[in-house]
């Protein structure tokens, strides 16, 4: 923690480095990759074991991984892409859901305390997995003069301002996309996490300042910001995949 002069800890982007647990030739492995390994281990923990042997009947534990599994299928891909289409896209949505949100989650978990999300890297490279099944579909589905068309909204009917629609379209949703799928995840996380470290050092600093009151204040604050972290750190999953579906939606779509 940084001191501002008046002895107050600030958070601000020294909370979001963190010291290597080891080193390997030039690699450094710290608390943030660890902590995307584990929710990878969890993810596919948890549905191996939910699924791996599967009954009719289902066990609690089945039943968990069943509404979880639904939720993404029904409410989000079948709401964007129909279920004819959309079913070979589940596994990808699924894993995209949970993966995203278990990395939000750490930010309230003792000891780990920190959204693997806020470090752009990590919503950088799941915007790219995105990014690239859109671009291969959209070629793939509409072949290369099609796919440009798909990508710049090409209307021989817009006339004079179609150079213009081309140029911005083309920058809309070939350059301009996969930094805000990226970044809406980043920023969201990175400010939530901001936040919840100031209110959590004030409490603990006007504690010690014997400002009784005004840490109660705090630390009610403290309290309200995590159930509200917790709330948007499932809407940001949320968000990310429907996003994701309406790519893919848009790159199956006929062109017109």
């Amino acid at each position: 923690m940084s001191d501002n002069g008046c002895g107050f800890p600030a958070p601000g982007l020294h909370s979001f480095l963190f010291k290597p647990i080891f080193t390997v030739g030039g690699f450094e492995f710290n608390k943030v990759m660890l902590l995307a390994l584990i929710t990878t281990l969890l993810v596919v923990t948890f549905f191996s074991a939910a699924f791996g042997k599967a009954k009719v009947v289902p066990g609690k534990l089945q039943m968990v991984g069943e509404a979880g599994y639904d939720f993404v299928r029904r409410g989000i891909v079948y709401e964007t892409l129909g279920k004819r289409e959309g079913e070979k896209y589940v596994p990808l949505m699924v894993s995209l859901f949970f993966f995203i949100w278990i990395m939000n989650v750490w930010s309230v978990i003792p000891l780990a305390q920190f959204p693997v999300s806020s470090i752009i890297a990590f919503p950088a490279v799941l915007a790219a997995v995105v990014y690239i099944t859109w671009l291969s579909l959209t070629f793939k589905k509409h072949g290369f003069v099609g796919g440009f068309k798909n990508l710049t909204g090409y209307d021989k009917s817009l006339g004079a301002v179609l150079p213009l629609v081309v140029v911005i379209e083309f920058f809309s949703n070939v350059l301009v996309r996969p930094f805000t799928h990226a970044v809406r995840l980043f920023a969201n996380m990175f400010a939530g996490h901001l936040l919840l470290a100031m209110f959590t050092v004030a409490s603990w600093y006007l504690l010690n300042s014997y400002m009784i009151p005004a840490a109660g204040v705090s630390f009610v604050m403290t309290v309200i910001m995590v159930l509200f972290e917790l709330f948007v750190q499932a809407v940001q999953a949320y968000v990310f995949v429907l996003l994701a579906c309406s790519y893919v939606q848009g790159a199956l779509a006929e062109h017109h």
